[in-house]
């Protein structure tokens, strides 16, 4: 006799997305913030991770180079690592009005 599948062991659904506070633990890849290499986890990733694998102050603000230029990251967001993503980090200036 065989025991029932649990939802615990059952796949997730195909159109679920990772919850960005269980980071996926892919193959490491490297990526590079401010042109240093850092190794990291391949796959979806918080920006709080980025910054601490690569040794940047988490008030420090993000972004990544696109081939348009910079791009802003919601630092309280995440991100889908693939391998050779460049970043740029930035000290947190305060809001203008």
């Amino acid at each position: 006799m065989t025991s029932p599948i649990s939802a615990h062991d059952a796949p997730p659904p195909p159109d679920e997305k990772p919850h960005p506070d269980h980071p996926e633990t892919g193959p490491i890849v490297t990526i590079y913030v401010d042109d240093k290499p850092v190794k990291i986890h391949r796959g979806n990733q918080t920006i709080a991770s980025i910054k601490q694998a690569a040794g940047v102050a988490l008030a420090d603000q993000l972004q990544l180079e696109t081939g348009d230029g910079l791009k802003k990251l919601d630092q309280n967001g995440s991100i889908t690592l693939k391998g050779d993503e460049r970043f740029q980090s930035f000290p947190a200036t305060g809001q203008s009005s």
